[in-house]
Formats: C-alpha cells, structure tokens, sequence
C-alpha cells in the first residue's frame, strides 16, 4: 500500500506542476479535508477548485526537490519539496505583487481514503515568504 499512496502524492504534485487542474482534483476525495497554512478549513473538492484558483490567479509556482513518504499501510502521507514561484498579481493582505522570485520550503501532510486524498495540510513560513517578495 505504501507504494500505491507514494504514486499517487508523485501524480498529485506532476498534475500540479503540469497545471493540470482537471487530473489534480481528480486525485481528492469529493469531501477532501483542506487545511491551509495559516488559514483556516475548507471542506470539499469545489472548495478546494475554487482556493486552486485564487492560487493560480496569484502566483506561479512550480514543485520541486520532492521527498514523498508513506506510512506501510498507505493510509498517511507526507511530502517534502520547494516551491519555486513568482508572485504576479496582489493577493489581498499581501505585499504588492511585482513578479517577485522565490524559493520556499514546503511541508505537506496527507491522509488516503479509497485511493484519493481526503485530507491535505500544507505547510511553510509565511513570515519567510513575506522577506522574499518585500
């Protein structure tokens, strides 16, 4: 089971990184559990559509150096990479966006159900990412 939860955490961030947002929700569970760094909980795959495209519309981000373990029985996940991104349109509360570069550390944490993630919680310093686009 560990393999099959690592593929699909690889699938989730080639999706992503692809921009490919039809196979990237097509991974979550329908009342996948969304815990945003920093914010709050969002239930759903609409939900979880609707904040992939406020992300989109704000920053350009590419995942990359990804370390991704699994649990033996592949019910827990955890991955581990770098965000490499450009801020390209203001994102309300946040500095102004002026195409600024950065580079991010990034922790994820997953839960697997029925072979689809049903819970995500991401994870990075905000405060850091703030100094890199200031």
């Amino acid at each position: 089971m560990r393999e099959k939860t690592v593929k699909l955490i690889r699938d989730y961030y080639d999706a992503f990184n692809a921009g490919n947002m039809k196979t990237f929700l097509g991974l979550l569970a329908d009342e996948v559990v969304h815990d945003i760094n920093q914010g709050g909980v969002e239930v759903g795959k609409d939900a979880f559509a609707r904040f992939m495209d406020k992300m989109n519309t704000h920053y350009d981000e590419r995942v990359a150096d990804l370390v991704v373990m699994a649990s033996d029985d592949g019910r827990h996940a955890a991955a581990e990479f770098k965000i490499h991104g450009s801020y390209k349109k203001t994102d309300p509360g946040l500095p102004e966006a002026r195409g600024q570069k950065y580079n991010l550390p990034v922790g994820a944490f997953f839960q697997i159900e029925n072979g689809k993630v049903a819970r995500v919680t991401n994870y990075y310093n905000l405060q850091a990412w703030m100094k890199m686009v200031e």
